[in-house]
């Protein structure tokens, strides 16, 4: 039978063969995209030579001649653009990573108290969400910061919280850390704390599958390290860090962390819009578990806490981790609409870049990279997490 399928397939012409048409239509289809992006790429060059200019990054190592209201690093006028972009990828790696937690906290938070058998708190949830999926992310930023954190009062009218923590219209400040000479010794410790941490959780993981008693692997890892981290604190001769206050001082604010109105009003707004979508991912997961476990969970007699821990969130993450991916894709990506309140991300840095270059198409493409491998690097860990928490069918 196999040798009569192979005599047919040889009498078969190779232009009727459906391998070869397919494969024919392939190279058809890339020898045209390729034709295209030529054709776009000469004119692109033709142009450039007009205008005396060619393509290179060499205009990067060129001093960038503006300053940068706020950067993780050194960063002055005279440093090159090449730092400026630097300057501008460290804010928005800031950013991003604070706004990705804050979104994850408050969309579980929120996706959670949909579910609740509370209609007050199950409304107040609904409505957050629903208020919030509806209004442009670029109006939400502008109202943030035009209507909230620049009409705080004056550095002299300051409103002070515990903390202390003052609220201004030029920002807020807290309490924060300055570093002593035992500090770098410190962090070596909390790196063998984290170590320590690490061996208790895979020691913890390969007990609960051998004895089928899921113990509590996050709580007990988390408490070696701070089990570590203050022991280290207590043992050096001096303290890591010293306490440093914020406090008004003439007509400004000294001392401690001092965020600045643009960064609240974009991590705010960046943090509640996302939470929103990641709401109704987490609310679509755990009902997508089916209400039998959760009634074996209560039979067995675990509370509702354990019952959301131990049997929902573990089957509900299979379901919650793909979309997830998107949103904090989104919400890197979506903090490029900072260039509307002026706070120096990625983009806007660029802009001023491009403006006093005149490098558009390396800018551009630089910008594009970079954004383009960020959105990989999320998405590898994300993937990650995915397989391991996936359903393996057998």
């Amino acid at each position: 039978m196999n040798n009569r399928r192979l005599l047919i397939s040889h009498a078969v012409p190779f232009w009727r063969d459906e391998r070869f048409l397919k494969a024919l239509g392939q190279a058809i289809f890339l020898l045209a995209l390729a034709l295209i992006l030529g054709y776009f790429i000469r004119n692109m060059l033709g142009n450039l030579r007009q205008q005396g200019l060619g393509l290179g990054f060499d205009f990067l190592r060129l001093t960038a001649g503006f300053d940068i209201g706020e950067h993780l690093i050194p960063y002055s006028r005279s440093h090159t653009y090449l730092q400026a972009f630097a300057v501008g990828l460290l804010n928005t790696a800031l950013v991003s990573g604070l706004g990705i937690l804050l979104a994850t906290l408050l969309g579980v938070i929120f996706g959670v108290a949909q579910l609740s058998g509370n209609f007050l708190v199950r409304s107040a949830a609904r409505g957050y969400i629903e208020l919030l999926r509806n209004l442009p992310l670029l109006v939400l930023l502008i109202f943030l910061y035009s209507t909230v954190f620049i009409q705080f009062p004056r550095v002299r009218e300051a409103i002070i919280l515990p903390g202390p923590v003052y609220l201004t219209n030029r920002g807020v400040a807290i309490p924060w850390g300055t570093p002593t000479d035992t500090f770098s010794t410190y962090l070596q410790i909390l790196g063998a704390g984290l170590i320590l941490a690490l061996l208790v959780a895979v020691g913890l993981s390969w007990y609960g599958k051998r004895s089928g008693r899921p113990p509590l692997t996050l709580f007990w890892a988390a408490l070696t390290f701070l089990l570590a981290a203050a022991t280290g604190w207590l043992l050096l001769p001096n303290p890591p860090l010293e306490a440093n206050l914020p406090a008004v001082q003439g007509l400004r604010l000294a001392g401690g962390l001092q965020l600045s109105p643009e960064f609240m009003a974009l991590l705010s707004g960046l943090s509640i819009y996302t939470s929103a979508f990641i709401a109704d991912v987490v609310r679509a997961g755990i009902q997508s578990v089916s209400r039998g476990q959760v009634e074996a969970a209560k039979s067995l007699g675990l509370t509702g806490f354990q019952t959301l821990r131990l049997v929902v969130f573990p089957q509900a993450l299979r379901v919650i981790i793909p979309p997830l991916t998107s949103q904090y894709l989104n919400l890197t990506k979506n903090s490029s609409l900072a260039v509307a309140i002026g706070y120096p991300e990625l983009f806007h840095v660029s802009g001023t870049v491009l403006n006093q270059s005149g490098r558009a198409v390396e800018v551009i493409a630089l910008v594009m990279a970079v954004y383009l491998s960020i959105s990989l690097f999320t998405s590898a860990l994300m993937n990650l997490y995915n397989r391991r928490v996936r359903l393996v069918e057998r």
